[in-house]
């Protein structure tokens, strides 16, 4: 038996820049050590999988190289993408995903892609000494929800001059650290960076998932609702983002770069 496996760039319309990500479209169900296998294999920060129900939508699992995670985006969209190229859904269907964090969708917006994710804000908390340590700057602010820790900067230079301690923030739990500040440029509002090196990614490229919790703080920072954000990772990406109503909409463009079979 073998399946196809593809590579695509997310939160990007050129080949070899924004997220990479790994998508697999099942027939069925897989084991879990099969796709954690898979994603070890794959190498990239997560690899969707991908197994069709009945009404035309999917069960929708992400995998980075060391662990199962509750919610990604880029990889979300990247399955999107494959989707529609491939006919897997006709262009004008809405792609629906059952999850780990509920249902998600996507729809096609002009020449990219718009997700409805669940706002996941944060709440103002103490840093612990250890992420104080790690990032070895003055932190603004500093809050958490459910998955990450989100750290708000004095400006972008700080930002793209952060060299945190990865193994102490591997230490401190959850998921990651986003570090973030107010964008320089005014074609952007916010950049921000993303590091989670307790699940395999040291620095992740574009994090959509991290938007759900960026949105709702600069939503709030700003006084406006409708956003755009960079994650300035050395390939970077832009993220559109707006927050309504206790969801996040999440706009990018992906791109294909590799097709292969699993033997």
């Amino acid at each position: 038996m073998s399946w196809t496996i593809y590579q695509v760039d997310a939160f990007t319309d050129r080949p070899f820049s924004g997220n990479p990500a790994g998508v697999c479209v099942l027939d069925q169900p897989a084991a879990d050590g099969w796709m954690q296998a898979v994603a070890a294999e794959m190498n990239v920060a997560e690899t969707a999988f991908l197994v069709p129900r009945d009404d035309g939508s999917y069960d929708l699992r992400w995998f980075t190289p060391s662990v199962e995670v509750d919610l990604c985006g880029h990889a979300t969209l990247a399955s999107s993408h494959i989707l529609w190229e491939q006919g897997l859904l006709a262009g004008d269907a809405e792609a629906r995903f059952h999850t780990k964090s509920g249902l998600l969708t996507a729809r096609r917006a002009g020449d990219g892609i718009r997700m409805d994710f669940p706002a996941e804000p944060v709440a103002p908390s103490d840093p612990p000494p250890a992420l104080r340590q790690a990032l070895g700057c003055p932190i603004r602010f500093a809050g958490r929800n459910r998955m990450d820790w989100l750290v708000a900067l004095d400006d972008e230079a700080a930002v793209l001059a952060a060299r945190p301690d990865l193994r102490l923030i591997a230490s401190i739990g959850g998921r990651g650290v986003i570090v973030t500040a107010r964008a320089s440029s005014p074609l952007r509002d916010f950049v921000s960076r993303f590091f989670a090196p307790a699940a395999g990614v040291d620095e992740d490229p574009v994090t959509g998932s991290a938007h759900c919790a960026l949105a709702p703080y600069w939503a709030r920072e700003l006084g406006k609702t409708t956003l755009v954000g960079y994650q300035a990772s050395l390939r970077g990406g832009t993220v559109r983002c707006e927050v309504a109503q206790g969801r996040v909409l999440l706009g990018g463009a992906a791109v294909t770069v590799l097709r292969a079979t699993l033997l």
